[in-house]
């Protein structure tokens, strides 16, 4: 609930309502002359006063709380402060005149026609109330959404570092590069005309790490061509055992978290068979504004004791940058990551 609500909790509704009592006691003692003159006016005047207060404040939070999801604070401060005022005033003075019709209605048996001119009086008052609550409104709800906006852009720089610290450990991974270098060592007496190629395709994918680890951001287009060296490693080792398919085209405005793909890629082979019996097929894919990488699922049978933590570490770096999710859709037959596509420049 928001700032100025009374919760649900019964304690909270209590809190509310004596403070509304409380609020009612002292007007009826300010503008209602002559209404402790006896019990039965007294109350009248605390029934009339606490029907001001109590539509006043609850029908104000509630205006408040239906702006607070349209409008952010921290996107259009000036906008929502003139739109919130102006709510304010319009249902302050609504509420003020119709409550004030019915209490003359039910306490003085006096019809809207004629209550009319004795309501007009008190009006300037209802304005300037409720400008005076709608500053405290605004006031109070800027500085907690600036507060709320800081301590998530804090929380985001904290997982951006575990995640640059995760990413650095784990940017190539030791068993690949163990394989690779078993790989090459046999195409060393097989196929030496591969074996260049290999060592010259595993260079640029060194030199990939190397130039990203200190940028947040990279061309999409950088992505791609560090993924075909990186795919080209693995189907060597794997032959047709692997088929990775690139179906993207990149322009110049898209962007992506470094390494995203290959810890997708990687992933999908290290927890799901590749034989000849099973082959693993792995498809990358542009669809609108995402990215979407897909294998056929066939988990291993030693079962998955991953943790998640590359996954989980790219979903934090995203959200630093993208109010759009990563989602992963999983089914017995396909495993299907989707990666929002970054409209920025490179950090």
């Amino acid at each position: 609930m928001k700032s100025f609500g009374f919760g649900t909790k019964p304690e909270n509704i209590l809190i509310y309502l004596l403070a509304n009592a409380g609020l009612s006691i002292l007007l009826m003692f300010v503008f209602m002359n002559g209404a402790t003159q006896d019990w039965k006016s007294m109350m009248i005047a605390f029934c009339w006063t606490f029907s001001i207060s109590f539509t006043q404040w609850t029908g104000l939070r509630w205006v408040n709380q239906i702006i607070d999801v349209r409008i952010l604070w921290i996107e259009a401060p000036a906008k929502k402060t003139i739109f919130l005022m102006l709510s304010f005033l319009a249902y302050s003075i609504s509420a003020f005149v119709l409550i004030q019709f019915f209490n003359f209605i039910v306490w003085m048996g006096i019809s809207p026609s004629k209550s009319w001119a004795l309501i007009v009086p008190s009006i300037p008052y209802t304005v300037l109330i409720s400008f005076i609550i709608s500053l405290i409104y605004t006031v109070v709800e800027f500085f907690q959404a600036w507060k709320r906006s800081f301590i998530q852009a804090e929380k985001l720089k904290v997982e951006m570092l575990a995640y640059k610290y995760e990413s650095l450990r784990n940017q190539i991974n030791p068993h690949f590069l163990f394989n690779s270098l078993n790989v090459l060592s046999d195409l060393v007496y097989d196929d030496q005309a591969l074996a260049v190629k290999f060592i010259r395709q595993l260079s640029d994918l060194f030199r990939y790490v190397l130039d990203s680890r200190d940028k947040e951001l990279v061309p999409l287009q950088e992505e791609l061509d560090f993924i075909r060296s990186f795919t080209f490693l693995l189907k060597t080792r794997f032959e047709d055992k692997l088929s990775i398919d690139i179906e993207v085209e990149a322009t110049s405005e898209e962007y992506i978290v470094p390494m995203t793909l290959q810890l997708l890629i990687e992933n999908a082979v290290k927890h799901n068979e590749v034989s000849e019996a099973f082959p693993l097929k792995i498809t990358i894919r542009k669809t609108t504004d995402f990215l979407e990488v897909e294998n056929n699922m066939q988990l291993k049978s030693a079962g998955d004791d991953s943790k998640k933590t590359g996954l989980r570490n790219i979903t934090q770096q995203y959200a630093f940058f993208s109010d759009k999710p990563i989602k992963i859709l999983s089914t017995y037959e396909r495993y299907l990551v989707r990666v929002p596509i970054l409209k920025a420049q490179a950090k």
